[in-house]
């Protein structure tokens, strides 16, 4: 396995390159780009076909840096300097534990005094080059796929503060022994929580700027089943814990691969499992007995799922429709798997279920749901 990139660069060429890079951060990150990719080409498609429209603000230019403004550069660039030479001058510890670092209060004063001068000043003579004796008052016109930036900053914070609030309720009894390290942790992440918090700002910031709801969700469906294709790589990869139940079966094909069908997980980096003889550091445990490789198998069919909604996407004329195929497809993508995968269990009635199941259940509906809505009131939203 391999918990960071520096793992993995050494596998591949032999080589140990120390960087505070985890292999799980790092596909993270490619997922949003996949998401960014996807979402940027359905709004472009969708703009094309007039069925969003570009918004006309007013803008005045030739503005002197005002002094709010180099505050917040000045507090930003601080905040960087602070945590970045501290992380260079401590370059072991970082690499070793960066959320340490990171998500502690050390820092380099002088760093981050420098770097707020550097931010503060850039900001002042990048204003200063289009300075005008008078200001002018311009109409601009802004495309829906230029939001996407500012949409994919949102959804990750959001994202990332709801997929550890589902997680941390998900796993009530060891949040209420450690509160404090069970927010901060980088581990630990539910994707329906993400989902629906990361999806609940973007849909804020669309409905802001003049997209619809459902345009909006429309555009999503594609783009975040590739980026959990995606981000899922990374869960196998690092061995975050979502693995799937013990699996002691013999192999159906001969010809499949002995990891895709049952896998140890060796250095994970929940590191649960045993100790590895011989191996010194952080992630040195190994399952004791092979498990169902449920993240790798979630890749493979989110990724045929995206390709189906990515085929059928300029097919589906009926807004909200294409999100109700997603969530209906999630739904039971998620159900199935949850039926060989490692989770906490609910207890209620005598019906025992995880957290996962239920939102994918629940899912389901609201996606059979939205299809009918959309079915039934197709004339009138023909105009929306």
């Amino acid at each position: 396995m391999f918990p960071t990139v520096s793992h993995f660069i050494e596998y591949a060429f032999g080589i140990q390159v120390p960087l505070p890079f985890n292999t799980f951060g790092v596909l993270v990150a490619m997922a949003f780009i996949a998401g960014y990719w996807a979402f940027t080409k359905e709004l472009k498609r969708k703009e094309a076909l007039g069925i969003i429209h570009p918004i006309k603000r007013i803008a005045t230019i030739g503005v002197q840096a005002t002094p709010i403004e180099l505050v917040y550069n000045g507090i930003f660039g601080f905040l960087i300097g602070y945590k970045l030479v501290y992380a260079l001058l401590n370059y072991r510890l970082f690499v070793n534990d960066a959320q340490t670092v990171l998500l502690s209060t050390k820092g380099n004063i002088i760093g981050g005094v420098l770097f707020a001068a550097l931010f503060a000043y850039w900001d002042y003579k990048e204003k200063s080059r289009f300075k005008l004796d008078q200001p002018k008052t311009v109409e601009v016109t802004e495309h829906p796929y230029e939001l996407m930036g500012n949409m994919i900053v949102w959804a990750a914070v959001w994202g990332f503060l709801g997929a550890k609030i589902f997680d941390n309720l998900e796993h009530w009894d060891s949040f209420i022994k450690d509160p404090i390290g069970g927010l901060l942790s980088f581990s630990g992440l539910t994707f329906y929580g993400g989902l629906i918090c990361g999806g609940a700002a973007v849909l804020y910031i669309a409905k802001k700027n003049g997209i619809k709801p459902l345009h909006m969700l429309d555009v999503g469906g594609p783009g975040m089943m590739l980026a959990y294709s995606v981000g899922r790589i990374g869960c196998h990869l690092s061995g975050d814990g979502d693995w799937g139940i013990v699996n002691l079966h013999p192999k159906p094909f001969s010809w499949l691969p002995d990891w895709l069908w049952a896998y140890t997980y060796p250095n994970n980096v929940a590191m649960e499992g045993v100790p590895i003889p011989g191996c010194g550091g952080r992630f040195c445990n190994v399952l004791p007995l092979r498990v169902y490789p449920t993240p790798i198998y979630e890749v493979i069919i989110c990724f045929i799922l995206f390709l189906i909604l990515w085929k059928i996407r300029d097919r589906i004329k009926i807004p909200g429709m294409m999100f109700g195929v997603y969530l209906m497809m999630n739904g039971v993508e998620r159900f199935c798997i949850e039926l060989i995968r490692v989770n906490s269990k609910y207890h209620v009635a005598g019906i025992s279920f995880t957290q996962a199941e239920l939102i994918s259940f629940l899912l389901f509906i609201g996606g059979m749901l939205l299809i009918s809505y959309s079915i039934r009131n197709k004339e009138k939203l023909a105009s929306y």
